[in-house]
């Protein structure tokens, strides 16, 4: 389901309302209703205290509430608001957690875009035997 709008424009979907399938957006949508399927998007959603989302979450920016069973992927922010129930995986550059939250699932906070090669292993230039240090030169006076 699209909703089609603005980049501008604020969308809401109360908690009356139950959707199965993929919702795709633009701007900023405040949703508070049951989804089953994944939430795409560039812009911001801000999911309510009754939300329950059962899928992916791929969003530019997502303050999330309610229960969510799935992974939230952000370009930018995560923030998890208290007495949220989330049960996937967490990657985004910037994350909030409240005091409060159930959490069950692994974070990947990387704000600079570090690829976790080059974080792991620093660059070392190829091993091989250490010259020998230069030797004091030594004189021998013929006799």
């Amino acid at each position: 389901m699209s909703i089609p709008s603005n980049n501008g424009s604020k969308n809401s979907l109360s908690s009356d309302v139950e959707l199965k399938g993929t919702l795709k957006f633009s701007g900023e949508l405040s949703f508070d209703g049951k989804l089953e399927g994944d939430i795409s998007s560039e812009g911001t959603l801000n999911l309510g205290d009754n939300a329950v989302v059962k899928g992916t979450v791929d969003v530019g920016s997502v303050i999330a509430r309610g229960k969510i069973t799935g992974n939230l992927i952000a370009k930018d922010k995560v923030e998890i608001k208290a007495k949220t129930e989330l049960f996937g995986d967490v990657r985004a550059s910037k994350l909030v957690i409240e005091e409060g939250v159930t959490f069950v699932g692994k974070s990947e906070v990387n704000p600079n875009k570090v690829t976790p090669t080059a974080a792991a292993q620093p660059s070392i230039a190829p091993s091989r035997p250490a010259e020998p240090a230069a030797k004091p030169a030594t004189l021998k006076a013929a006799m």
